[in-house]
């Protein structure tokens, strides 16, 4: 068992650890708004749990939900919400008149972790395979508790001096390049279209 634990929470850190950064990111563009930390903590969540559903029946073969030459195609959602992000961001649209951060919603993020998440079903499916059903409980238990623990260094991070600053004064650019360069990324590890 506490075998099991700590390779969950290895395995979590490895697929993981490129959330932080986009996260930090949700937290700048939400920053002054109240409810900033549960809205991407609950989004997290439902994109993760998306993951993790499909990586659970794909790898008992319960059904086939998706092919897996399907998954890369994923990248095209934080595409569209980048390049949406930064055409709102020439137009002035997301201008805040308000002085108080743009915000997030609850289906932006949870969009952005599940198409994220290709490489995440790509690594879990074949340890999910490769375990028994209990160790397979714990693994996924382990990571829904990191959630939290991820989203929660993510706006340690954006809280820090400076540099919560700086993600609130570039976050108009970053934010769409972020999730533009996170679309190509998937689509061009995939293979995607060919490529």
């Amino acid at each position: 068992m506490i075998a099991s634990i700590i390779q969950a929470v290895a395995l979590f850190a490895v697929t993981n650890i490129d959330d932080i950064i986009v996260l930090a990111l949700f937290f700048a563009r939400g920053a002054k708004h109240r409810g900033t930390t549960r809205t991407i903590l609950l989004g997290q969540y439902l994109g993760f749990l998306g993951i993790l559903i499909i990586a659970a029946v794909a790898s008992y073969g319960a059904i086939t939900l998706l092919p897996a030459e399907a998954i890369p195609y994923f990248g095209l959602i934080p595409l569209a919400l980048g390049i949406k992000a930064g055409w709102d961001s020439i137009r002035g649209n997301d201008d805040d008149e308000t002085g108080e951060g743009k915000g997030v919603t609850l289906p932006t993020v949870a969009a952005v972790t599940f198409a994220n998440g290709g490489d995440n079903i790509g690594v879990y499916v074949p340890v999910f395979v490769s375990n028994t059903l209990p160790v397979v409980a714990v693994y996924c238990v382990v990571f829904l508790i990191l959630v939290t623990v991820l989203v929660l260094l993510a706006r340690f991070i954006a809280t820090r001096p400076g540099i919560g600053e700086w993600l609130e004064r570039s976050d108009r650019y970053v934010f769409p390049l972020v999730l533009i360069a996170l679309g190509v990324v998937i689509l061009v590890r995939g293979h995607a279209f060919g490529i």
